[in-house]
């Protein structure tokens, strides 16, 4: 399969200068997405991106339509996800611009759909290691190759939003060994898993969360700032890594590839039609052997 490399971007990436290409309708029957994906090539990598609050940023963590997004990636021909979001730190040698890529995730998220799956075709698939660690090494190397201040691993807490946590919340997070804190990595790496694509986090630390004593509570025009800078740095990461990437999928060392090979329990005669008419692109794969 050749590779195409999907990104979507979170608070302050709402384009992708550079990408040659048009906006374009996926229509998913799981819904709305966020916005138009936009198509085109970054060197010799063939790029799908798509602003995950939509231009403008109208769209806020909770209601965004992660379902959507993912199965309109999917039909794109996506094989290899890295997904772009803005982040608070829970820890001080994180400090505010520093790049984490993420390995593992808490979700705290309560208000949002999380499976493509459900009653007329049950699936469990493992997100015992919910990114893939081979997209990850080439972040890595490129934010190595680019002097981009980051650190390889880390825990990225899921909290529902909008609003940020409270003080209490931030202490207890630190407690659980969280790194960094967001609203909008879950359900996404959950359903980038269904989807049989390989799912890297880059989170960018726009501040420190409201634990810190020097810095008080979350500051939003700082926020801003930071972001601003941390979008520059971000587009030139994807373009540095879009050069670099290989032009067939290899095999996922963690199994992105081939989550769903087992998972899926429901007897074939027992699915239900309308589901499975849904899962076409995330679950064809596999459905259509049965």
């Amino acid at each position: 399969m050749d590779v195409t490399l999907g990104i979507i971007g979170g608070s302050g990436l709402y384009e992708l200068p550079g990408l040659r290409g048009e906006w374009e309708t996926i229509e998913s029957p799981w819904g709305e997405p966020s916005d138009q994906v936009l198509r085109g090539t970054l060197g010799p990598t063939r790029i799908v991106f798509l602003p995950r609050h939509g231009r403008g940023h109208r769209v806020d963590p909770t209601n965004i339509n992660y379902r959507a997004n993912i199965d309109i990636m999917k039909r794109a021909g996506v094989t290899d996800l890295v997904s772009l979001s803005a982040c608070g730190s829970l820890r001080e040698d994180l400090p505010p611009g520093t790049f984490v890529i993420v390995d593992q995730f808490i979700d705290r998220t309560f208000a949002r759909d999380k499976t493509f799956f459900g009653p007329g075709c049950v699936a469990h698939v493992s997100m015992a290691h919910p990114v893939s660690r081979d997209l990850g090494d080439r972040i890595e190397a490129v934010a190595k190759v680019m002097g981009l201040p980051h650190r390889r691993g880390g825990t990225y807490l899921a909290m529902e939003g909008p609003q940020f946590s409270s003080l209490a919340e931030s202490h207890l997070y630190r407690a659980w060994g969280a790194d960094v804190i967001g609203m909008t990595n879950m359900p996404e790496a959950k359903l980038a898993r269904e989807a049989e694509i390989s799912y890297a986090t880059v989170a960018m630390v726009t501040d420190f969360d409201s634990w810190h004593p020097d810095h008080g509570e979350v500051d939003i025009s700082q926020i801003i700032e930071t972001m601003s800078a941390n979008g520059e740095a971000a587009r030139n990461l994807v373009a540095t890594l879009a050069e670099g990437m290989p032009a067939t999928r290899e095999p996922c060392s963690r199994g992105s590839d081939t989550a769903l090979e087992f998972a899926i329990i429901t007897a074939p005669d027992k699915r239900d039609p309308a589901l499975i008419a849904k899962l076409d692109a995330v679950a064809g794969r596999v459905l259509s052997r049965s």
